[in-house]
């Protein structure tokens, strides 16, 4: 593995290109998608900063254009780990250890983010949203998800799934979010999300699509923004 220095990424971080050799042992499609990700601005430039992932800065660049995080909001982040959003929300939301108002939920053990406790439970289990509500001290602001399923390695499968993923996080938030709330949710370009909009478009003021320019330009990957929910009848 060599470095070389590189062009200046996002935040003026200077990228090092990265390069695996490949005799390194890894498949040639390993070694390509190893060596991209060491080459991403973001990456690098979320190491540099102490977030867990680059995708904390797709949700900084939501929230940047958008508003959406204020102080003393309360938040619920969906399939938290490995907890970069998490700690954009708590450190927007001003939550502290003593007075959390973020709360992740995952089936994935994660490291602790000071002021955004993480329950270890599936939040599709049925006992999920009194959980969270209780550890959360009341009905969220925002209900937020990064969530992608497992992918299996067979596209359409992959894409399917995590649509019904951001099919039932939407529903969830149209069950516990308060009057004026948001929602935020992975998908994906496809053919399959149809109902999950009209649905939203339904509950909520305002429903559109957003990709932040951390996001990849050639995934298909999107976010389903829904603001201002109208609330329960």
């Amino acid at each position: 593995m060599t470095k070389k220095p590189g062009k200046a990424g996002p935040g003026g971080i200077r990228v090092l290109k990265t390069r695996i050799k490949k005799k390194s042992g890894l498949k040639e499609s390993s070694r390509r998608w190893l060596e991209r990700h060491m080459n991403d601005p973001y990456v690098q430039r979320s190491k540099a900063a102490g977030y867990r992932s680059r995708a904390a800065y797709k949700l900084i660049e939501i929230d940047d254009k958008h508003h959406l995080l204020k102080p003393g909001m309360r938040v619920i982040d969906l399939g938290a780990a490995p907890g970069g959003w998490c700690q954009v929300a708590a450190a927007r939301t001003k939550s502290t250890p003593e007075h959390p108002n973020v709360v992740g939920i995952d089936y994935l053990e994660m490291d602790a983010v000071p002021g955004a406790p993480v329950l270890l439970m599936d939040f599709l289990d049925e006992d999920a949203p009194e959980k969270l509500a209780e550890a959360l001290g009341g009905p969220p602001d925002i209900v937020m998800s990064d969530m992608a399923a497992p992918t299996t390695g067979h596209r359409q499968t992959d894409h399917i799934r995590t649509m019904h993923l951001c099919e039932v996080a939407a529903d969830f938030a149209v069950s516990v979010l308060k009057p004026g709330g948001h929602f935020l949710a992975k998908t994906f370009q496809g053919g399959t999300e149809n109902s999950v909009l009209t649905m939203l478009k339904q509950n909520f003021r305002s429903v559109h699509h957003v990709k932040p320019p951390a996001s990849r330009e050639e995934s298909a990957e999107l976010y389903l923004l829904a603001k201002d929910f109208k609330g329960r009848s």
